[in-house]
């Protein structure tokens, strides 16, 4: 088969990576890609929404399949785009429609649809321009700490955790009002304040049958110790030690279930990856958000430990047969550690030359921000490399990924040296 996976982060490295390991895949193409995907495909310079780009690309080349990593694209309409071509709508594409994509792409969509299917999540309200004053009033009568969720997509930056009334106000003028986000806070979802531990589930399905994929705990905070500002990501564990098979089955139950027949009572075809975020409260398992693709760096711990052909439940979706496909998942313990750039999340160096790489034995490194430039591999992002030890243990893959993280080396690298002291 003839393959393009869309996408150029850590998420589609390790796509590109397990893709590869299949009988199946005869030529891999990846568009954009980085400096790491080379090794496993052909990257080509193309925008990842650049639909017409994208369609003679696909066309030309024999193109079997389409597997779209970002939102970006999802939300946009790429699957939509294909299946209203004639010479595009008999070539499958892995990520949901556009109207399914609103689950990750408004959350007010997405906590109606909770709301509708009896999905547990935290009570919400949604706010525009023309009820700001209603929304004001609103935050007088709930409890501290609120969370204010601009509706549209900010780039993981348009969650806002208030302990205060005074600062829960403040921001959501700054959204509603002065746009802070842009067009993604025209419309503001207010949301109680849920504790607990957080973790993300995977699952991969055909719009009837599903696969439940390997559970993972991300650390968004770019300090150790869980401080600073949030990231799109520093690191993942999988599997998570206390999402037993007890609380995985209440998982299943109460919000997997559910979520595959509520897109099916709406009416909404769904072909791709959905990703629960949740709350452990107690035990119980709260839904914080859908996203309609993998995690990153959520995916470089979780891809390593699928044994089965990860291509085979690709196909499995995109012939509505995933149900006869075998998901085998080894019981070892993936630990990821992400370098980063000096000055993430904030404004962030470029172009420092990385050296290093040869010198990883034990670990796989994913690229996420990086260039091959003159044949030196340099940074070009914030989320740099990804490194993902997979061991019997979590404490010895934890061990052996921060080992080799310091075996790589660039002007302003910074990893945290704590991902996964938490759960040990």
């Amino acid at each position: 088969m003839n393959i393009l996976l869309i996408g150029s982060g850590g998420r589609e490295s390790t796509f590109a990576w397990k893709i590869s390991q299949s009988p199946l895949c005869k030529q891999l193409y990846i568009a954009p890609g980085n400096a790491g995907t080379g090794k496993f495909g052909k990257n080509i310079n193309l925008s990842i929404t650049d639909f017409k780009g994208i369609r003679q690309f696909v066309l030309e080349n024999a193109i079997n399949l389409v597997i779209v990593g970002p939102e970006e694209p999802l939300v946009k309409g790429i699957h939509d785009y294909f299946l209203a071509d004639g010479d595009l709508k008999s070539i499958p594409v892995i990520g949901p429609q556009e109207q399914a994509a609103q689950l990750e792409g408004s959350k007010n969509f997405s906590k109606s649809f909770m709301k509708r299917h009896n999905i547990p999540t935290a009570a919400y309200a949604t706010f525009t321009k023309n009820s700001l004053s209603e929304g004001l009033s609103y935050l007088e009568t709930h409890r501290l700490p609120i969370v204010l969720k601009a509706d549209g997509l900010a780039a993981g930056k348009g969650v806002l955790i208030c302990q205060t009334l005074e600062e829960a106000q403040t921001e959501l003028v700054a959204m509603l009002q002065d746009a802070k986000f842009g067009e993604a806070s025209s419309t503001v979802v207010i949301e109680e304040f849920l504790s607990g531990i957080e973790l993300s589930v995977f699952v991969l399905t055909d719009g009837n049958s599903y696969k439940i994929l390997p559970e993972a705990k991300d650390y968004k905070r770019v300090g150790e110790g869980d401080t600073g500002l949030n990231t799109g990501g520093m690191g993942s564990i999988s599997p998570v030690p206390f999402a037993d098979a007890a609380f995985m089955q209440k998982v299943e139950e109460t919000i997997v279930k559910p979520t595959i027949k509520g897109l099916k009572d709406d009416h909404i075809p769904y072909k791709g990856f959905i990703f629960i975020g949740l709350m452990n409260d107690d035990g119980e398992p709260q839904v914080i958000e859908y996203n309609v693709r993998m995690g990153d760096p959520e995916t470089e711990s979780v891809l390593p430990r699928i044994e089965s052909d990860f291509l085979d439940l690709l196909l499995g979706v995109a012939q509505g047969n995933l149900g006869e496909k075998e998901l085998k998942i080894s019981p070892k313990t993936a630990a990821t550690i992400m370098l980063v750039s000096s000055g993430y999340p904030g404004e962030y160096m470029k172009g420092k030359v990385i050296t290093g790489l040869e010198n990883i034995r034990e670990s796989y490194v994913f690229h996420a921000g990086t260039v091959l430039d003159d044949s030196l591999v340099k940074t070009a992002g914030g989320r740099v490399l990804a490194v993902t030890s997979l061991q019997d243990t979590m404490f010895d893959a934890v061990q052996q990924a921060v080992a080799d993280a310091g075996r790589i080396y660039y002007d302003g690298r910074y990893f945290r040296l704590d991902i996964g002291f938490d759960l040990l």
